[in-house]
């Protein structure tokens, strides 16, 4: 199993980015999928999930309404776009694959003016 996510970089108050996370070594179109980020000093913090299909995701409370999870499984790829970001939304974002707990190194988001 491998996950590599990109996209990261630093943005301004209310920009936007799209996160990527390229996946390999097992059959993607069977597993749900997570977002997850940890910002320093803190613990590792849920963000949105889409299952299988990509018919069903969800999305915490802090992200909802500004992100939105999407995944293409004939390109074996997940994404996250998000808006409107906010300095508080500065964390390394990774993908997350429940089942076994792999996830990738991660790529880093900073929200900053």
């Amino acid at each position: 199993v491998q996950l590599v996510e990109s996209g990261g970089g630093m943005v301004r108050p209310g920009g936007s980015l799209r996160l990527s996370c390229e996946a390999s070594g097992f059959n993607f179109s069977s597993y749900d999928m997570n977002w997850r980020r940890q910002a320093p000093g803190k613990g590792p913090e849920w963000v949105s999930g889409i299952n299988s299909g990509g018919s069903g995701t969800y999305y915490a409370d802090s992200v909802k309404g500004r992100f939105t999870i999407s995944r293409d499984n004939a390109k074996n790829t997940l994404y996250l776009q998000m808006e409107n970001l906010k300095p508080e939304d500065t964390a390394l974002y990774y993908c997350h694959r429940p089942a076994g707990h792999y996830r990738g190194p991660g790529t880093q988001v900073t929200v900053s003016s």
